[in-house]
């Protein structure tokens, strides 16, 4: 029983860290330009 609760702590833990780690590689100021281009570009007039 208590192993069964310390894996479902450490696989939560695990998928939260995962999940910080994507949203800091996507909001990276490094990034911006990058993350926003297709918002822009789909604005652009084709003609």
């Amino acid at each position: 029983m208590i192993s069964s609760g310390l894996a479902y702590v450490l696989f939560t833990m695990l998928l939260a860290i995962i999940s910080g780690g994507i949203i800091f590689y996507y909001y990276n100021p490094k990034r911006k330009e990058r993350v926003e281009a297709p918002k822009y570009k789909m604005l652009d007039d084709d003609e």
